[in-house]
């Protein structure tokens, strides 16, 4: 058994055209991703997965592998699960699918939905949440999870779960709320045999509700383990974004 990070990484980006490109401290921001997931302990090997040709020469000229995927794809998840599948991979292989616009990856929620993933087998993928303060949970860009004793998700969502009946606005929740609020984070580890299942099952009545493509294996019944970790990365979703990251590395 094998451990594969695979990055997705589109350069036609609604938000942030050439975001992959964009450079960080005089290299591009996909270079970033590449080299802190070649840091990630337990992992064999790190492929970019993308339908670009500059991106293509951008990984290839620094000495990376990457892949060239259709690019009909409409997710990441098909574009990982289509270089999974020219990569041969076994059906016990783990794949992990990292996000390109997360230069500041840590490794520690890697290594943890790895772990997880591998420790128990009736979760299908994992995936990592942190705590989210309420008047943050308002934002439906904030994806929350929650999750049952054993950490397994019940529901993930755009709107406020759970919902708080003791509070009649937001401003009244205790200050501790972030115990109850869970913010999903878009990490997943997976199995190779069922990220092929699950690319090809049937989008789901909640999946397209949402626009939340993880409640597709919900939805069919497969198990999702949650990791809690203590706090979220800076993505990249827009050139602002890139601005904090700039701020970011420019401290440490």
């Amino acid at each position: 058994m094998k451990v594969f990070a695979i990055i997705p990484a589109r350069f036609g980006s609604y938000r942030f055209p050439g975001k992959p490109l964009a450079k960080i401290q005089g290299s591009p921001m996909i270079l970033h991703v590449y080299q802190r997931a070649l840091k990630v302990p337990g992992i064999d090997q790190v492929v970019v997965a993308t339908d670009d040709s500059r991106i293509v020469e951008c990984v290839e000229t620094a000495g990376g592998t990457v892949f060239i995927t259709d690019p009909g794809h409409t997710s990441g998840t098909d574009r990982i699960a289509e270089v999974a599948r020219l990569l041969e991979l076994s059906e016990n292989d783990v794949v992990v699918n990292i996000q390109g616009d997360q230069p500041l990856l840590d490794s520690r929620p890697v290594v943890a939905i790895i772990k997880m993933l591998l420790d128990v087998p009736d979760f299908a993928m994992t995936t990592p949440a942190c705590p989210l303060e309420a008047q943050e949970a308002l934002n439906p860009n904030r994806v929350k999870v929650v999750v049952d004793n054993n950490w397994k998700a019940l529901y993930f969502s755009r709107a406020v779960i759970p919902y708080y009946r003791d509070a009649d606005t937001i401003e009244d929740m205790p200050e501790e709320s972030g115990q109850y609020y869970l913010r999903h984070l878009g990490l997943y580890a997976y199995r190779q045999n069922f990220l092929q299942t699950f690319v090809n099952l049937p989008h789901g009545r909640l999946e397209q509700i949402e626009r939340l493509e993880q409640l597709r294996a919900l939805e069919n019944g497969y198990s999702i383990g949650v990791v809690r970790v203590e706090e979220a990365p800076l993505e990249v979703d827009t050139p602002e974004d890139l601005d904090a990251v700039r701020s970011a590395l420019a401290g440490q």
